[in-house]
C-alpha cells in the first residue's frame, strides 16, 4: 500500500436502505470498498454510474468487496426525499446498501464535503486498511475500476499469505515471470 494513501473519512450517513444495519467503515476493515455517490435526478449517476456500482456488487465475492450506494443531495432538495428513494431503489433494482447523505452547511452534504466531491457521479475506491486509493468524478471506465479492484484484492491476499508460502512462492518467481513447480 503506498505510503500517501490517506485514510478515508468516516461515512456521515442519516438513514440506510438495502441493510438490517448502519454501515461503518470500521466495520468493512479488510475488504475493498466501493463507494458510489450519487443523486436520483442526475442523468449521468442513472446510466453510468449505479449501473456499475450494481455490476460490481453482483461481480466480485461479497466476502472480499462490498459496494455501498451514497445518496448525496446538493440540488433539488424538496424532490429528493426518502419515500422518492426508495422507490428509485426499487425500480432501478438497486440491491447493494444505500445510505442518505446527512446534510451539511448550505445544502451540501456532509460526507461529500469530507471526501471533496466535486458531484455526482463520484466513485471512491478504499482498500482494505482502509485507505482512499482512487477517487473518480464522472464516467468511470468498467475495466479499469475492475482491474483497479482486482489489484487491491491481490495486494490484500499478497499481504496475508503465511510467511513459508511467500517463500516457496518467491523462489518460483522473478521479475521476469513465474515458472511452473517441478515437484
Amino acid at each position: 500500500m503506498p505510503a500517501s494513501s490517506p485514510q478515508a473519512p468516516a461515512l456521515q450517513v442519516s438513514r440506510w436502505f438495502n441493510t438490517d444495519k448502519d454501515l461503518d467503515l470500521a466495520a468493512l476493515l479488510g475488504k475493498v470498498v466501493v463507494i458510489e455517490a450519487f443523486q436520483m435526478l442526475c442523468p449521468g449517476c442513472v446510466s453510468h454510474g449505479l449501473p456499475l456500482a450494481q455490476a460490481i456488487h453482483d461481480t466480485f465475492p461479497k466476502d472480499k468487496v462490498s459496494v455501498i450506494g451514497l445518496h448525496s443531495v446538493f440540488e433539488h432538495h424538496a424532490a429528493m426525499t426518502p419515500v422518492s428513494l426508495e422507490a428509485f431503489l426499487y425500480e432501478y433494482r438497486l440491491t447493494f446498501p444505500v445510505g442518505v447523505d446527512q446534510a451539511g452547511e448550505a445544502g451540501m452534504p456532509k460526507t461529500m464535503q469530507s471526501y471533496q466531491m466535486r458531484g455526482t457521479p463520484s466513485l471512491l475506491l478504499i482498500d482494505p486498511a482502509g485507505s482512499l486509493r482512487a477517487h473518480y468524478f464522472g464516467q468511470v471506465s468498467e475495466l479499469r475500476i475492475g482491474a483497479e479492484i482486482a489489484t487491491l484484492m491481490a495486494e490484500t491476499q499478497r499481504d496475508f499469505v503465511p510467511s513459508s508460502s511467500k517463500d516457496s512462492h518467491d523462489a518460483l518467481c522473478d521479475d521476469d515471470g513465474c515458472q511452473v513447480s517441478k515437484g
